[in-house]
């Protein structure tokens, strides 16, 4: 694993040196293209959480496994609801809540401080994916977040001084997680970082996040999962890609329904960037949350 990953920051962090003058050459705002790439790639990497979901429960002793799709689908939609009502406290907090799992699901090895502490520490690494382009795109990243109502980002507070530390404490926490981790996973930390800056400084946010997102983030919590279904590779790849299509291609057309539906009162470009992060918060916050359940309740078995 730690080889199929320091080879998956290599190929990413080239990938994000070469597409960035080819998109400065085409000079356009792909948004549908993003919307498919999440759909396809980005989707995926959660669409085995009703195969946890059963794990779940009969560690609990649940047998019917109806009670976890209730529960999913309630958390989800009640996400939706209180975005449309307190769209700033829910988007602030969606942005706190996916920091910290895209600083623990990006760190490709074990890392445990005491509780605070590591916790802090993924949430500096992970924040990075927010803080790059508000400091480097920050007029582009504030009107996606206008599209929103939300307009956190636009307090004096979150001046160029700020987010410039942040980074910097986003690398050095990077540092700190890999001290006493080889030179490879080190050179996975640091690729990861720069990739994010390059992205962000070349590409529109839509686009960069949309890269890390579908590249980075999914396809190496994706690898993860092929392998705990198989220890081969390519069996394993199958069979991921048996059962993710199913919930897949279920969560892609309850997308495009609702760009559909919001495209009679918004600009289509407004809908698909209301569908992207709506949709991905209601699906972030079960996500996540069935992962911590999880992973503490096998800790104790």
């Amino acid at each position: 694993m730690e080889n199929i990953n320091f080879k998956h920051s290599i190929i990413f962090f080239n990938f994000c040196i070469l597409i960035s003058p080819l998109y400065l050459m085409l000079n356009f705002e792909p948004v549908i293209f993003c919307l498919f790439l999440i759909l396809i790639l980005g989707v995926s990497h959660g669409a085995l959480d009703n195969i946890k979901g059963k794990k779940l429960l009969k560690l609990f002793g649940y047998k019917q496994t109806v009670s976890f799709y209730i529960a999913y689908v309630l958390i989800s939609s009640l996400i939706i609801i209180f975005w449309l009502i307190f769209p700033n406290t829910i988007l602030l907090l969606f942005l706190i809540v996916a920091a910290y799992h895209f600083g623990k699901e990006d760190t490709v090895f074990f890392f445990k401080k005491k509780f605070f502490i590591s916790e802090c520490l993924f949430f500096l690494k992970g924040s990075t994916v927010i803080m790059a382009p508000l400091l480097l795109k920050r007029e582009e990243t504030n009107e996606i977040f206008r599209i929103l109502n939300f307009n956190v980002f636009e307090a004096k507070f979150f001046s160029n001084e700020f987010l410039i530390g942040m980074l910097c404490l986003g690398f050095l926490s990077s540092m700190y997680i890999s001290k006493k981790e080889s030179t490879n996973l080190k050179g996975v930390m640091i690729m990861d970082f720069f990739s994010l800056i390059i992205l962000n400084l070349f590409l529109s946010p839509i686009l960069a996040f949309t890269l890390y997102f579908c590249f980075l983030h999914s396809i190496r919590h994706s690898i993860t999962l092929i392998f705990e279904l198989d220890r081969s590779f390519e069996p394993g790849l199958k069979k991921f890609i048996i059962k993710a299509i199913p919930l897949t291609f279920v969560t892609a057309v309850i997308f495009l329904f609702a760009i559909y539906f919001l495209n009679n009162f918004y600009k289509i470009d407004e809908a698909i960037y209301k569908v992207i992060f709506i949709g991905l918060a209601s699906l972030t916050f079960p996500h996540i949350l069935l992962e911590y359940i999880l992973e503490k309740n096998e800790k104790r078995t």
